[in-house]
């Protein structure tokens, strides 16, 4: 009969008690100013509310009452360089992490004044969460998106767990560059049921990033309580599959969560692991407003009632004063200089109009003419380059398309050493699985990393690094998989540049991956992702389809500031094509440029990718028939980037217009741009736009029937044919 061995797990997990020795240890300035944070943080909240009732705010207003001691704690144990993330509830780390940025060590409150730079920040959090041009992101983010670089707010994120791989990756940042910094990441009891939870852990754990995560467990995600969402206790018992330690405070109290994140951060710059801790709180009110959870049905008044008798900034001012390190008096004139922070913020955003009703200061509302601003770089990262073409260089070499892009990306390797490569057996198998990597683990160990199978924890790491000065290539090895990362490649990566706004942050992010459309792959491997990916024009996109153009476009996508895609089609791995030599391969070809590649006078048509030599092939045997097709590359497939002069040149010759592509028809982009070339060359068109694309269904494994749900050669003559003919 079978017997069972007992498994004890290895874990290092403790709850932390406060002693009267923990409380002597502790500069009274730093419990002052502890103080001064919890009252400036609740009369912040308390007059946003009041501002938001007179609707003031346009937006909810998730406020931080009763949770203000876990940000107070843990700003007062990290350092002025240090970054934090956190949630859609994150008030209160802003304005802990500002106060800790810009009041000085030696300051004490009792005698200092709060300084210009932190009233300023001040203004600036309740400016932007009025939406308001003065706000820290120009009023793009409102209350849930916060972000400013300088004090170390590195972004605040309104998707439960979003931004749990961007503070691993931010810190995984600061290990490579050997910066000292650690990274602390807030999120809430909703989060650890996230699959992006678990996959930003398990790479934290695996590349030791330093970054501690600091679990707010309010008991409440919404209206859903901890025992309704998961089968455990105590949520931070998760930290033991990920090798790093554990640690429960009381999260009303300041001074116990100051003392575990100090312990945590030392740990982490003496080279240990990350850090789990679960900081036990409660927010006094319902997810969003003024109102008491309990006027929802989903908690008791008198489980409001125990939980407020513990309220922080009450309890922490009464036991300064029971132990002699603050005299009423003192607390009197902490409350005050907080109060009257607070009202010179209300009196920066808004102004008093008769019967003393207040309302926003015209002045400060965003113009209409910024609406897109901060979407994409303003194109400066490309001040001084030369851009050119095919026809510009000298090119006395012949290589593979996919050894183009070993070539190029070790070249970047090796001018500028914060470039790095991640991605799905990208260091195995000689090369990745299609050996586009192929010889950059050797030559760049630590550079190349390869990583579990967690599109959503990889990308967002990359999202991360990228956003604190780094300059990610990340691979996606099938289009398909980018599906399962769809928060961190189009919410976060996708957004974030726009969403925080004139806090000026880039994302300098190289993303490859393969179309494997005709190799029998099936349904789920088998995605054209450009018509996904171009709904989100903070994307760029590029689809080379030479190994000189491969060069010249990977080149401009690695020096923008913005996020850019490159497709690349598996058709081309194994195809040839001249390039100059290595020294000569740092040519850029300008994003946005279509290229011509036959001249004709009967039709344009636009094709990209794999339709490229598709239609090529039509075109020379239209040519037999006398039928002259001007067929145009286009290369760069984002909405914005689209290349509209070339196009429009070449309708004023043709005046007919064919777009061929292999996505399946609902998927495909053919009928967007149509849209827009009627909009724009109405007049030059002598017929209704037409388009080529795939059967609309995802393409099956059978070979005739892939075969025969793509164009072919004969597909496309057919649709110049009837174009050219007029038959509509």
């Amino acid at each position: 009969m079978a017997t069972w061995k007992d498994k004890t797990p290895d874990f290092d997990w403790k709850e932390l008690a406060l002693t009267d020795d923990d409380w002597s240890g502790v500069d009274r300035r730093v419990l002052r100013s502890m103080l001064q944070q919890l009252y400036l943080i609740r009369e912040f909240e308390t007059a946003l509310l009041e501002l938001a009732k007179q609707g003031l705010v346009h937006g909810p207003v998730h406020s931080s009452i009763g949770q203000e001691a876990v940000a107070v704690g843990a700003m007062a144990a990290i350092r002025p360089a240090d970054g934090v993330c956190g949630t859609h509830r994150a008030h209160h780390q802003f304005l802990a992490k500002a106060y800790s940025y810009y009041t000085p060590e030696a300051a004490d409150p009792v005698t200092d004044a709060i300084g210009d730079d932190l009233q300023h920040s001040i203004n600036t959090l309740l400016a932007e969460i009025m939406g308001l041009s003065a706000g820290c992101c120009g009023g793009r983010g409102g209350s849930m998106h916060l972000c400013d670089p300088k004090i170390g707010v590195l972004g605040t994120n309104a998707i439960v767990g979003g931004g749990i791989a961007i503070s691993t990756g931010a810190a995984w940042a600061q290990r490579y560059k050997k910066t000292g910094n650690i990274v602390v990441s807030f999120f809430g009891d909703g989060a650890v049921n996230q699959g992006v939870f678990h996959e930003a852990l398990n790479l934290a754990g695996l590349w030791k990033a330093p970054v501690i995560f600091v679990l707010e467990n309010n008991l409440y995600a919404v209206a859903t309580s901890v025992e309704e969402s998961a089968p455990i206790d105590e949520l931070s018992i998760r930290a033991s599959s990920y090798a790093m330690p554990a640690r429960i405070v009381d999260g009303m109290d300041p001074l116990a969560v100051k003392i575990a994140v100090e312990a945590a951060a030392e740990s982490l710059r003496n080279g240990g692991p990350p850090v789990f801790i679960e900081a036990a709180t409660y927010r006094s009110f319902h997810h969003a407003g003024d109102i008491p959870g309990s006027a929802f049905g989903y908690r008791s008044k008198d489980e409001e009632a125990n939980w407020s008798r513990r309220d922080p900034p009450a309890n922490f001012s009464a036991e300064l004063r029971k132990r002699s390190l603050l005299s009423e008096g003192e607390d009197e004139h902490l409350m005050q200089a907080a109060r009257q922070a607070v009202a010179e913020a209300v009196d920066f955003c808004t102004q008093e109009q008769a019967g003393g009703v207040r309302a926003i200061k015209p002045s400060l509302w965003p113009t209409a003419e910024s609406l897109t601003e901060g979407l994409r770089g303003d194109g400066g990262e490309f001040d001084g380059v030369d851009f050119v073409e095919a026809d510009d260089l000298a090119c006395d070499r012949e290589i593979k398309y996919v050894e183009a892009i070993a070539e190029i990306t070790g070249r970047w390797m090796e001018k500028d050493p914060n470039v790095f490569v991640l991605g799905e057996e990208v260091g195995h198998m000689r090369g990745g699985a299609y050996m586009a990597t192929k010889g950059l683990p050797q030559r760049f160990p630590g550079r190349v990393l390869d990583t579990p199978i967690s599109e959503a924890g990889f990308t967002g790491l990359a999202c991360g690094a990228a956003m604190v000065g780094l300059k990610p290539v990340v691979e996606i090895m099938f289009p398909d998989f980018a599906l399962v990362a769809a928060d961190q490649i189009f919410n976060q990566i996708a957004k974030l540049r726009h969403i925080y706004g004139s806090a000026k942050v880039d994302i300098p992010l190289v993303m490859r991956t393969r179309i494997a459309i005709g190799c029998g792959y099936g349904g789920q491997h088998s995605m054209d992702p450009v018509g996904l990916f171009a709904l989100f024009p903070g994307w760029r996109i590029v689809a080379p389809t030479t190994p000189l153009d491969y060069i010249g476009l990977f080149n401009s996508a690695m020096q923008s500031r913005d996020p850019v895609l490159i497709v690349e089609h598996h058709e081309f791995y194994a195809t040839s094509g001249p390039v100059p030599q290595a020294d000569n391969c740092d040519y850029f070809i300008r994003m946005g440029k279509a290229r011509r590649l036959t001249e004709g006078g009967d039709i344009t048509v636009l094709a990209y990718s794999a339709t490229v030599p598709l239609v090529k092939r039509a075109v020379d045997e239209l040519a037999d028939e006398g039928v002259g097709v001007e067929l145009i590359d286009l290369r760069t497939l984002s909405m914005p980037d689209i290349d509209y002069e070339t196009i429009g040149e070449s309708l004023d010759k043709t005046n007919v217009l064919l777009i061929v592509e292999q996505a399946p028809r609902s998927m495909s982009i053919g009928p967007r741009i149509a849209g827009e070339c009627q909009r724009r060359f109405f007049g030059s068109l002598d017929a209704p736009i037409a388009t080529v694309a795939g059967a609309d269904v995802p393409p099956p494994v059978s070979k005739p029937l892939e075969a025969a749900a793509l164009p072919n050669v004969e597909t496309v003559k057919q649709a110049v044919r009837k174009a050219v003919s007029r038959e509509f």
